[in-house]
């Protein structure tokens, strides 16, 4: 839970939605030139509680990219939704909320491409970066990698380079980053504040499947477990976690 307000200021800003913590695994490093594979959002209210989760591999329109990194083969994203056809549901689930990741100016530019591509501007979301509130406040940290501070924070193993792993204990870092005394309030009653008069577009829902079907979504999952360096992580399976309906 987080830290009580200060004096002076409200438990909550008016408006607030809270946090919609990010992810994603791409087919290379630039926005530019790569594409988004895999993106996952762990939502969290304005005091952290979560709220849900939204998961799904992409069809890139190409090749998958560094595979030995985040393990997808080209197969896994066959019949995976385009991002075009996911954005009205991803719009949805920014909107008014404060957007978290680990170095989140990266999962932010290739969201904010993507966005483009489809010729929707991304408004001006605050961002909330868990490396740099690991930096200020979790100096045990061997490395300001999310694997070492998760390891820091004693949050366990989680399935690193899966989009909904790592969105997962990105969000278990924040909530531990925020709980300590050294963590002034503004740190995430700031971005909140701002978020809240943030505008944001909406779109239709998706219609490109063949007779009005909605779009189905193909989700990574693999459990967590005790966290043990040098283990071998358990195998990602792929489940289809339903569909997103059309809009009238």
């Amino acid at each position: 839970m987080l830290p009580g307000p200060t004096p002076g200021t409200s438990a909550t800003p008016e408006g607030a939605r809270g946090f919609a913590v990010v992810d994603v695994e791409a087919t290379g490093r630039s926005p530019w030139r790569h594409r988004v594979v895999e993106v996952a959002v762990v939502l969290l209210d304005e005091r952290l509680c979560p709220e849900g989760e939204f998961a799904t591999l992409l069809d890139p329109l190409g090749p998958v990219g560094p595979t030995h990194v985040h393990r997808i083969r080209q197969c896994d994203v066959e019949g995976a939704p385009r991002f075009r056809e996911i954005a009205p549901r991803l719009l949805e689930l920014l909107a008014g909320r404060v957007l978290v990741g680990h170095h989140v100016s990266c999962d932010h530019a290739f969201l904010d491409r993507e966005f483009a591509r489809i010729g929707v501007p991304l408004p001006p979301v605050p961002l909330l970066c868990t490396m740099r509130l690991a930096r200020a406040h979790l100096p045990e940290a061997r490395g300001h990698g999310l694997a070492a501070c998760a390891e820091a924070a004693g949050l366990g193993w989680y399935p690193a380079h899966t989009a909904l792993g790592d969105a997962r204990v990105t969000a278990e870092l924040l909530r531990h980053c925020v709980g300590v005394p050294s963590c002034p309030p503004d740190d995430w009653a700031g971005p909140l504040r701002e978020a809240a008069g943030v505008p944001w577009p909406r779109l239709g829902r998706a219609r490109s499947r063949p007779c009005g079907a909605g779009v189905p979504l193909l989700r990574r999952e693999a459990p967590y477990g005790p966290w043990l360096p040098g283990s071998q992580a358990p195998e990602v399976v792929l489940t289809h976690s339903g569909a997103m309906g059309p809009t009238a």
